[in-house]
């Protein structure tokens, strides 16, 4: 039809090319590494994809962007699925991108690496958040595929170290999709109500080998967001243990394989009768060395007790040595006092003696009484000081104070009156005081 014409016009021959190209390219894979990438105010992205010999334009529409896994960023070699179509204004075409991944190992390593540091700098590595695993958890949730090989050691592993309750919750485990199932699986365990029975103690997300690309759906942010978010602790078990995961990073504990994940989570059953048995054996044995111990010291202490017969029998014996002992004291003063009447009978001078002798001493002590007398104090010179209301003065302060003071010699009293420079005599002398 375009044939038979002579002549086309601009837009004809725009519009042509424009469906030949759609038709040919409505669904095309393409592998390049982006540049010049800019996100307009609308949100729409433009950039380009290149390889070593070409550029190709490109447009990311803001819905499908915001939907990306994949950050756009210059020097990211990518693969991008999408049509091919034409822009008439300029003659030009470019590719409209509707899905975006990475091509490469290294461009998906660059990208762990940015995820990595994001993430700690945000905190979701650290380790005082890290939950502790319960020693014999009750039910154990599991978030894996439930068709393989991982699933089956996980369940095998726990059943013969020490069978639990098991919930798994089945999901993909690669592929496209496969992060947002996860993510919404661990969210689920964590939703089920504290008191039910299906409500697991911890968890376990697991999946076998694989290459980077298999594995990366444990290196979506939602991933380990919801890892970091868990209140249950989670144990990651992703690949082989050489594979590292950033979902490993934000677990409570990493386990090499499935298997380790499956040790971690419970203790071996026999191990703890085995622990259980020796304990009880142990306790058996300090029980019976107590008891033993304690019956020894009880014999020690009944041997030092002597016998209530042995008591009673020294009592009493105590009890008749003092019984004889006080006939005798009471004979003795029986006899001393006898002994001391008839003495007095056959010698009366005996009390005229005794009296003189108690006479000599009082008289010696009144001797004494009277060197220490006021009296006797004053003949030798002395004076007594004391206020108007005869209470004595023993400093010159309380002499000042008084005013009136009464001095006694030993012939009689003088008054005086006491100012701050002297002290005058007032009355005469008199005695008899």
């Amino acid at each position: 039809m375009l044939a038979e014409k002579k002549e086309w016009t601009v837009s004809e021959v725009s519009f042509a090319i424009k469906q030949l190209v759609e038709n040919a390219f409505d669904h095309v894979r393409v592998k390049g590494e982006i540049f010049g990438a800019k996100r307009a105010d609308s949100g729409h992205w433009y950039l380009s994809l290149k390889d070593e010999n070409s550029v190709l334009a490109a447009v990311c529409w803001r819905g499908v962007a915001n939907a990306l896994n994949v950050k756009i960023a210059d020097g990211i070699e990518v693969i991008a699925t999408g049509k091919i179509t034409t822009f008439n204004g300029r003659s030009s075409y470019q590719l409209v991108i509707e899905q975006l991944e990475l091509a490469g190992e290294g461009a998906l390593l660059k990208l762990l690496e940015e995820r990595k540091k994001k993430f700690l700098e945000e905190g979701l590595f650290d380790a005082a958040h890290k939950k502790k695993i319960p020693y014999l958890p009750r039910v154990i949730g599991v978030v894996t595929s439930p068709t393989g090989a991982v699933i089956r050691d996980i369940i095998h592993r726990i059943r013969d170290r020490f069978p639990v309750q098991i919930v798994v919750w089945p999901t993909p485990v690669q592929g496209e999709g496969a992060a947002d199932k996860i993510a919404a699986a661990i969210q689920g365990f964590n939703a089920i109500p504290a008191n039910s029975d299906l409500r697991p103690d911890v968890l376990i997300v697991a999946r076998g080998g694989g290459s980077l690309e298999d594995l990366w759906p444990f290196n979506e942010e939602v991933v380990v967001r919801a890892v970091y978010n868990s209140e249950i602790p989670l144990i990651s078990a992703v690949g082989h243990e050489t594979d590292t995961m950033l979902i490993d990073y934000a677990a409570d504990v990493r386990a090499p394989t499935p298997t380790g994940a499956a040790e971690f989570a419970v203790p071996v059953k026999s191990e703890i009768y085995q622990n259980l048995l020796t304990s009880d054996i142990r306790l058996k044995n300090t029980i019976i060395r107590y008891f033993n111990e304690l019956n020894q010291y009880i014999e020690v202490l009944g041997n030092k007790i002597p016998s209530l017969e042995q008591i009673v029998a020294e009592s009493q014996q105590k009890l008749d040595e003092r019984g004889e002992r006080l006939k005798l004291a009471f004979s003795n003063l029986l006899k001393d006092k006898d002994n001391l009447l008839k003495l007095t009978n056959l010698k009366p001078f005996y009390i005229t003696n005794l009296l003189a002798a108690k006479n000599e001493s009082i008289k010696n002590l009144g001797l004494r009484l009277e060197s220490v007398s006021i009296d006797s104090v004053l003949k030798r010179g002395f004076a007594w000081v004391s206020d108007d209301q005869f209470q004595t003065i023993y400093t010159t302060n309380k002499a000042k104070s008084s005013h009136r003071l009464h001095i006694r010699f030993a012939d009689g009293i003088v008054k005086a009156q006491v100012t701050e420079r002297y002290c005058a005599i007032q009355g005469d002398l008199f005695d008899n005081f």
